[in-house]
């Protein structure tokens, strides 16, 4: 069967990977890619003739959205037909407007830019499905200070008319009082406090794995982790949900990729050769699953403790490791810089919506240390 092929093919990529062979890795690579490329453009005219028969319980079962079937388990396989089915149709009655960007990744993921979707179409889908969304944030010492503005501006922007549960983490003994609207509601957890920022960093993944592994497995169906010195300033909905959802860094959405800033050394667990990589994404914002994103989370916390047993940090910390993990575990969907952007006052032709954005700060000053 044509799955069996693309496992054995993704299997060869990652054994090649592992080995050290970067031609055999490179030529496996090649082959996979082609191979996912053909596969997924028949998907996309099955999809098409499915949906307009109305004929989802065949679409399922004879769907060639391949190589997510693993090891009998078609839990992810499905998941990704229900997430690619509204942006694909979407996509082939031709109504992406976009032609300076792109809107699919080489792996055929779709990259989520204000003009590829129609939010009206995608809420009246998801909103059916009685969703839950997870969302983290850290908010240690003086990062408290961003909690209000974080919270008010979600509840204007964020998955408005789903189900949403905030899990704030800090060390601080006051929260800002914000009114949470319809269905959202707000934890906060205590968590110890630290002298680096780079500790606080890396800190997290391991927080968040216990979080999904000890509440969140009948609490909620996605999970997206955000920066809390942050602001949204437009929707961000369902268009973004996926088994691995990935953010697109701002500094580096269209910077050629031996300017990406990939931790280069070889003793790091974090380490990504020279002439590898797809995109740079930003720690600041990523999501998925429950259970993917514990897989994420999961490796990323133990791949930091290798590191740090080998007195090892990489150059950007968590957010060094989640590229490396986005390398082998390519994400299925992909978030424009328009969902992680470096500044409200900053601009760039592509972005034609801010929706979500780093705020302006001093970092000497609200980091414990420089």
């Amino acid at each position: 069967m044509v799955y069996r092929k693309t496992r054995h093919l993704l299997q060869a990529k990652k054994d090649a990977y592992r080995n050290g062979d970067r031609v055999l890795y490179n030529q496996a690579r090649n082959t996979l890619n082609e191979e996912i490329r053909v596969a997924k453009r028949t998907y996309a005219k099955k999809l098409e003739d499915q949906f307009t028969s109305n004929d989802s319980a065949s679409f399922a079962d004879d769907t060639t959205l391949i190589g997510f079937i693993q090891d009998g388990d078609e839990s992810a396989y499905r998941e990704e037909v229900k997430q690619l089915t509204v942006w694909l149709i979407y996509l082939n009655n031709n109504k992406c407007s976009r032609t300076d960007v792109a809107s699919v990744s080489s792996w055929s993921a779709p990259i989520i830019w204000e003009g590829t979707f129609d939010s009206t179409l995608v809420d009246s889908i998801y909103k059916q499905q009685n969703l839950t969304i997870a969302t983290t944030v850290f908010a240690l010492g003086k990062y408290m200070r961003f909690v209000k503005d974080f919270l008010e501006s979600a509840e204007q922007h964020y998955f408005v008319g789903f189900r949403v549960h905030y899990y704030l983490f800090t060390d601080q003994e006051s929260v800002p009082e914000v009114k949470m609207g319809e269905n959202h509601s707000l934890t906060v957890r205590k968590v110890q406090s630290f002298n680096r920022w780079q500790d606080i960093s890396m800190s997290r993944m391991e927080k968040l794995e216990k979080l999904i592994e000890n509440e969140l497995a009948s609490e909620a169906d996605y999970i997206f982790c955000l920066d809390i010195d942050t602001k949204f300033y437009g929707r961000w909905g369902a268009e973004t949900l996926g088994r691995l959802v990935g953010v697109i860094h701002p500094w580096f959405f269209d910077a050629p990729r031996n300017q990406l800033t990939y931790e280069r050394r070889p003793e790091s667990q974090a380490y990504i050769p020279a002439g590898e990589g797809d995109y740079y994404y930003a720690g600041a914002a990523f999501g998925g699953s429950l259970k993917d994103v514990y897989h994420l989370t999961k490796t990323c916390r133990e791949q930091l403790n290798i590191d740090a047993a080998n007195s090892i940090e990489a150059l950007w910390q968590e957010e060094s490791h989640l590229n490396k993990y986005f390398l082998l575990n390519k994400p299925s969907k992909l978030l424009s810089p328009e969902y992680m952007w470096r500044d409200i006052s900053a601009s760039a032709a592509q972005i034609k919506i801010i929706r979500f954005s780093n705020v302006a700060k001093n970092y000497a000053e609200v980091r414990p240390n420089p």
